[in-house]
């Protein structure tokens, strides 16, 4: 019988727990990337959940072209945005969050509550444990 925790299969052993990846390890990654969320928050504000390449940019601060357009292609190539291209002069070029990415949004916002709430704990972790390690040397 398959038990599961947050979702994830496990099998009980009699050495205990054990837990498997499972084959959307990239997705999680993708969605905790640096600019992922950022991207997904800005056009979630966007009119009809959508905006040129060049609004992107603008309202992602800091994100490199380059960094923008493989972020975009990721986002577009796992089904959480969608690309829309005009054969004008000069091209255009469109993004919209799809069904899937709108509806990914609440997750993100919880995520993103969890993280404003608990940010001012993890950060007294982290500089309690960097002291600790470097008195440690």
């Amino acid at each position: 019988m398959s038990q599961t925790i947050f979702g994830r299969p496990f099998a009980m052993t009699h050495e205990g727990p054990v837990v498997t990846p499972c084959a959307p390890h990239d997705v999680l990654a993708r969605l905790g990337d640096k600019w992922t969320i950022l991207i997904m928050s800005l056009l979630s504000l966007a009119p009809h959940h959508r905006l040129r390449f060049s609004g992107i940019k603008r309202g992602v601060n800091g994100i490199s072209q380059r960094m923008l357009t493989a972020t975009l292609r990721n986002l577009e190539r796992d089904g959480l945005l969608v690309r829309h291209y005009f054969p004008e002069v000069p091209p255009r070029v469109e993004y919209e969050l799809s069904e899937m990415g709108i509806s990914m949004l609440p997750a993100l916002e919880g995520f993103t509550a969890w993280i404003r709430m608990n940010w001012p704990a993890i950060e007294a972790s982290r500089q309690r444990y960097d002291s600790q390690a470097s008195g440690d040397a």
